[in-house]
């Protein structure tokens, strides 16, 4: 049952990050390109977790934590980017 639910759950993830890869290639501005971007971020991240947990891996977590990291980096450097004083 409780893999099952977690299974949902990542395909609910799924659908969600492809709606918000939508966005990413449809946005209108730059910025809400980089908002995609970050929220599809924290998706995959939140994928990583919840399929992590459904195959009792360790590992997983360990690179979702740092696919995190990475990806916060690269968030702040975007967002320097759009502000211009990169």
């Amino acid at each position: 049952m409780t893999t099952k639910l977690l299974f949902f759950a990542a395909m609910l993830m799924g659908f969600y990050a492809l709606t918000v890869f939508w966005r990413l290639v449809a946005g209108p501005e730059t910025a809400n390109r980089a908002v995609a971007l970050d929220t599809l971020n924290s998706l995959v991240v939140a994928l990583m977790i919840i399929l992590a947990a459904a195959y009792d891996s360790v590992v997983m977590v360990d690179v979702a934590i740092v696919y995190a990291a990475l990806s916060f980096v690269g968030t702040l450097f975007i967002a320097r980017y759009i502000e211009g004083e990169v």
